[in-house]
């Protein structure tokens, strides 16, 4: 082993490391060999900055290993000469959780070549792949075996399923099927120290002490880097029956949801909520999107249910729901998809929303989650507060409702400048965070912590949870090199 000591000198806390040495860099180039790194100043643009260009990084090496064993001798290298290393995915992440520090004392690594579906076991209901597969791959390779694979999210077509795992990713499905963390029963871990833990079970039971993968997910690679994972696979459905209604408001939406999962027998796919302000805002900047319904309406709901084997009762069912509803109040209008290029077309409202958002000006973003009947009182609360901070600012309250998950943005006065309303998150965010802790929320459904809301983590998490995370991060990686400055 090369000597590092002189080299290492200085590289002791984050923010307190000197640039990593040649000798180090020189030594990662060659474990991953040609076409294994890069340091061209083009390329490396695209890994430095986040998604939402609230984050600009620097490294002065991306590393794209093609295999677990290349992961586990860069760790190690980067073990011996304390070199800090961040890992990626397909860089979707919202939090700034997946991109370097602006000091250039990080080395990054990237899974993007290790793609490979290893195993798909139609039996018992599997699917074994690396943590470089765009998540739309393994969907569509589970299809193709016939099953479900049924994480779902806007960002599908390029972001990988390491990081959807490593951050416990949500997406509209969470109601049936559960997050991320739900749809793993095994993992391949390279550790801090260069080791690999091979726990790629299939297993629906397995009680053999600590439930060791549930510390990488959610994690952010923090404690180490997820290379492949085992996950759940589904039986296919036939059919789904959608469809795009309007409520009185958020609350007879709570009372729909209800009505639909009882009367389907908890069929119920996806039940997302959102603002007149959303739909709008789609309708103005996207493309090819129309308005699914005659007039305007102040909230609305779209709504999905499986139909195992009978589509046509499925659409009754709903049809019935709906009246029912309508009758009480609760309903004003709805359509439901007659076909599927219909259905795709209201899933398209829905999912170009966070493309539209963009065009329409800078906005203060937030992901939370509140049991489902205090979610009416947060976003009337919410929107009164920052009203009352930001004078003109307008609220795009939408997301989940089925698992309570809230996307609660916050954009900018038409009369602001963009800039002068960003540098307002700190103090919008806090009021959110307050309301939603108040009424017995979380600041972070499904988007993670990352760098965005470590101090939010800090001042809203007790200190028996915040003295365990520490404890369980200084006892896997003491020299804090997985992904420093990040969630803790």
């Amino acid at each position: 082993m090369l000597d590092y000591t002189d080299a290492m000198n200085d590289q002791t806390e984050r923010g307190h490391r000197t640039t990593v040495p040649e000798v180090v860099l020189d030594r990662l180039k060659a474990a991953v060999g040609p076409g294994g790194w890069s340091d061209d100043a083009d390329e490396l643009a695209a890994y430095v900055s986040d998604e939402r260009r609230l984050y600009q990084g620097s490294t002065p090496l991306v590393l794209k290993p093609a295999s677990t064993a290349e992961v586990a001798a860069l760790v190690t290298i980067c073990g011996e000469s304390s070199t800090p290393i961040v890992p990626q995915g397909g860089n979707t992440g919202l939090v700034g959780g997946s991109v370097p520090h602006d000091d250039g004392t990080e080395v990054l690594i990237s899974l993007c070549r290790m793609d490979r579906i290893r195993e798909i076991d139609a039996v018992g209901n599997t699917i074994s792949v690396e943590a470089g597969c765009i998540l739309a791959d393994v969907q569509a390779a589970a299809a193709e075996a016939g099953r479900l694979f049924p994480l779902s999210l806007a960002a599908e077509g390029s972001c990988r399923i390491g990081g959807n795992l490593s951050t416990n990713a949500g997406g509209v499905a969470v109601l049936k099927y559960g997050n991320s963390r739900d749809l793993a029963l095994g993992l391949e871990v390279v550790l801090p120290d260069g080791r690999i833990w091979d726990g790629m079970r299939s297993l629906r039971k397995d009680n053999t002490g600590y439930d060791l993968k549930q510390l990488f997910i959610g994690a952010e690679g923090t404690l180490g880097i997820i290379t492949a994972a085992v996950c759940k696979l589904f039986p296919l459905p036939r059919s789904w029956v959608t469809a795009f209604i309007a409520v009185t408001d958020v609350a007879a939406g709570l009372e729909l949801l209800a009505r639909v999962r009882e009367a389907s027998g908890g069929a119920v796919n996806a039940f997302e909520v959102l603002p007149r302000g959303c739909l709008d805002i789609v309708l103005e900047h996207g493309q090819g999107h129309r308005d699914p319904l005659a007039e305007s309406h102040a909230w609305y709901v779209l709504a999905e249910i499986e139909a195992a084997n009978d589509e046509e009762r499925s659409r009754e069912l709903l049809t019935e729901v709906l009246a029912q509803a309508s009758d009480d109040g609760l309903v004003a209008d709805a359509v439901i998809a007659g076909s599927e290029a219909q259905r795709r077309a209201l899933w398209a409202l829905r999912e170009d929303l966070n493309a539209a958002q963009k065009p329409a000006g800078a906005s203060i973003k937030h992901d939370v989650s509140l049991p489902l009947g205090r979610i009416p009182d947060f976003i009337v609360r919410a929107q009164a507060a920052t009203a009352k901070a930001v004078p003109g600012s307008r609220v795009l309250a939408f997301g989940h409702l089925g698992d309570g998950n809230v996307h609660f943005n916050v954009l900018q006065p038409p009369a602001m400048a963009p800039q002068e309303f960003l540098e307002l998150w700190t103090t919008i965010s806090r009021l959110v965070h307050d309301i939603t802790v108040e009424l017995g929320g979380s600041i972070s459904a499904e988007h993670g912590i990352g760098r965005l809301k470590r101090d939010d983590l800090e001042h809203y998490a007790s200190a028996v949870e915040l003295d365990l995370m520490r404890r369980l991060k200084q006892a896997l990686d003491p020299q804090n090199i997985m992904n420093p400055g990040k969630v803790i």
